[in-house]
């Protein structure tokens, strides 16, 4: 199946000049997710990796998150907007395309050496991502993947987390999709 004509595309969203790629397009059809899912699995277990947590960011990251770390039996950690955790939180501040955000992370959610893989639903400009990153490398895990179902490759997003494994499934390039 052809994941990417699973990706519904809407203009001018969130803003003026925003080509937004809408994942929930692709979750809501069930053997595509399933797709989706099963082909992030396959990548990993190809590379015998295995993760004792499972790092993910709000909102729509959390779907995909949620399920991966399921699949590879790790606990799920969330990256929450501020304000959002009850416990004791460290931040990460990071600029997206078309604004300025930032996540926290429980200061206990990932303990020292600890194996970790970093989920996001898109890569676009790199900055969530590598806020995660940040968070996890500060609470000293090792961000040993890092999962996406689509890369938008004009946004250059990959320069931010390079030397990574970083596994995209899309790539969308200036409206020209590409397997990957």
């Amino acid at each position: 199946m052809d994941l990417s004509k699973k990706i519904r595309t809407i203009p001018n969203f969130p803003k003026q000049g925003i080509l937004f790629y809408d994942v929930m397009s692709l979750f809501q059809d069930a053997p595509a997710f399933r797709q989706a899912v099963d082909d992030l699995v396959e990548y990993f277990i190809k590379k015998d990796m295995h993760f004792d947590k499972v790092v993910s960011t709000e909102a729509r990251g959390f779907i995909l998150g949620a399920v991966l770390a399921y699949e590879f039996h790790a606990g799920f950690v969330p990256l929450r907007k501020p304000g959002k955790l009850p416990a004791k939180t460290i931040k990460q501040e990071f600029k997206t395309e078309y604004s300025s955000d930032a996540f926290e992370i429980h200061e206990d959610a990932i303990e020292k050496g600890e194996s970790v893989l970093v989920v996001d639903d898109l890569l676009a400009t790199g900055g969530t991502l590598k806020a995660a990153v940040d968070l996890v490398e500060t609470l000293e895990g090792k961000v040993n993947g890092i999962a996406c179902l689509v890369e938008l490759t004009f946004l250059h997003g990959r320069e931010k987390v390079k030397g990574y494994d970083l596994h995209c499934l899309m790539r969308f390039d200036n409206e020209k999709v590409k397997e990957a």
